[in-house]
């Protein structure tokens, strides 16, 4: 249950499991968790799964299908295309988009208008605890890895290890990030999270957890 009453103009919030706004537009055949709250004017299409306590932002779109696990943050105007899958603690910035067509095309050569059976999506998967940044978008058939961050307006093109701090068109690793999202102080014997104070080391090329 909400135990607040949220500022602004909106009124207090409903004694139920879940909070959707009134111009949101959620498939009755979507399944919402328990405390999620969608706000006004998103999308959530029919078969998606939105785990427990997720704040889905104004404006955004989640595909038919796709899943959101529990504790994620999709930030206004976002758009998660099918068939997404998007792990525990995963945030999604402001209009940051997961696409999923390797080959957009309206029609086809003969130039009639594409149908369901005329393309075959692919989906972005995020890992746990991954952060997208604000306007990135991530190509088709991408897998996020768990903990990285994609820094704002960043386009990836390829796959993302664990904690792997991507920047630029198209991004690359520029360092690698902790649990706490701040870069990783580079010590002797590996890195160091500078505020949880977890220690990595990196083995052929990849970050590990001591």
């Amino acid at each position: 249950m909400f135990k607040e009453i949220l500022k602004g103009n909106l009124c207090k919030l409903p004694a139920v499991s879940e909070y959707i706004a009134p111009t949101a537009d959620v498939s009755n055949e979507a399944t919402i968790g328990a405390d999620t709250m969608i706000w006004h004017l998103a999308q959530v299409r029919e078969q998606a799964q939105i785990g427990n306590n997720c704040i889905i932002g104004r404006g955004a779109y989640i595909d038919h299908a796709v899943e959101v696990g529990a504790n994620s943050k999709i930030q206004n105007y976002a758009l998660v295309y099918a068939p997404a899958k998007l792990g525990v603690g995963v945030f999604i910035g402001p209009a940051a988009v997961l696409t999923n067509d390797m080959f957009p095309r309206a029609a086809t050569p003969e130039l009639d208008l594409k149908g369901t059976d005329d393309w075959d999506p692919q989906g972005t998967t995020v890992g746990d605890g991954a952060a997208i940044g604000a306007r990135a978008v991530i190509v088709p058939g991408i897998t996020i890895g768990r903990w990285a961050m994609v820094a704002a307006g960043a386009v990836v093109t390829r796959d993302v290890p664990d904690f792997a701090l991507m920047v630029g068109v198209p991004a690359k690793r520029v360092g690698w990030v902790g649990k706490s999202g701040k870069k990783c102080v580079e010590i002797e014997d590996g890195f160091l999270d500078p505020d949880t104070r977890e220690r990595y080391e990196e083995i052929d090329g990849l970050l590990k957890e001591v």
